[in-house]
């Protein structure tokens, strides 16, 4: 258990200015905000310069499409394992299912070039989808251009639900984390389409602006809190993959 809680005390998620509006749901709105993941390596010959002009070429398409409510970043590793097989992957936000839905239809339909571009540098060999809910505010920031992003796969305890257990455990946590002075935002993932045989019930994800912020959380963290606010037999989770995250488009947000 002191591992688990260590990797939520010390696992940086989301992003900053934007971001937290993004995933934030009104205080009536039990509502969950999709997010759609892509898993990809470069191309033989290809690199991140590479990357950069197919993004460009796509920030563009988008203007033109008027896509103005859809978010994206791509997370390079940085803490990882041979587990996470790939270079880089790619994450999009929109605030609603139906605004998702409505982008996914113009993309296939509109962007097969946009799309060909892009696996000619870096071919993907996974999209999935989640239902995002945040448990705790990132604080905003002058520069969200880059930041620290780490993601555990956690599963609830037998006989425990994550309604009526987990949730009022995280929440107690996030108002924790907040009167130490923590910057990090703190999210949940739920898996909904794209993967099969998931062996978790949701990915807690965390960010913080750079790892300094994230060093701080690590050196806050205090076993006894955590035992008092996740029992033994609560939550598991295991170790957190550490991305740096960098911010390709920006969604007007409901505040804009």
């Amino acid at each position: 258990m002191k591992k688990t809680m260590l990797t939520l005390a010390a696992g940086g998620l989301i992003l900053a200015t934007g971001f937290s509006n993004l995933f934030a749901q009104d205080d009536d709105d039990d509502g969950a905000v999709p997010v759609e993941l892509y898993t990809c390596k470069y191309a033989e010959g290809k690199g991140p310069s590479d990357l950069d002009a197919v993004v460009a070429d796509w920030n563009a398409w988008a203007d033109e499409r008027e896509m103005n409510d859809y978010s994206a970043w791509t997370l390079v590793p940085f803490y990882s394992s041979p587990e996470q097989d790939f270079d880089v992957a790619w994450m999009g936000v929109v605030p609603t299912g139906k605004g998702m839905g409505a982008v996914q239809d113009d993309w296939i339909a509109n962007g097969g070039k946009l799309a060909a571009a892009f696996d000619g540098v870096t071919p993907c060999d996974s999209h999935s989808m989640f239902a995002a809910v945040q448990f705790k505010d990132p604080p905003e920031r002058e520069d969200p251009s880059n930041v620290v992003i780490a993601f555990s796969d956690c599963k609830v305890g037998e006989g425990k639900s994550f309604t009526n257990d987990v949730a009022p455990a995280l929440t107690a946590w996030a108002e924790y984390r907040t009167s130490q002075g923590s910057t990090a935002g703190h999210w949940v993932f739920f898996p909904v389409y794209g993967g099969g045989g998931e062996e978790f019930d949701f990915k807690f994800v965390a960010s913080h602006g750079n790892f300094e912020e994230q060093g701080v959380d690590f050196d806050n963290y205090e076993p006894g809190k955590a035992r008092e606010i996740f029992p033994a037999g609560l939550l598991s989770c295991d170790s957190s993959r550490v991305y740096i995250a960098t911010t390709r488009r920006m969604g007007e947000s409901d505040d804009d």
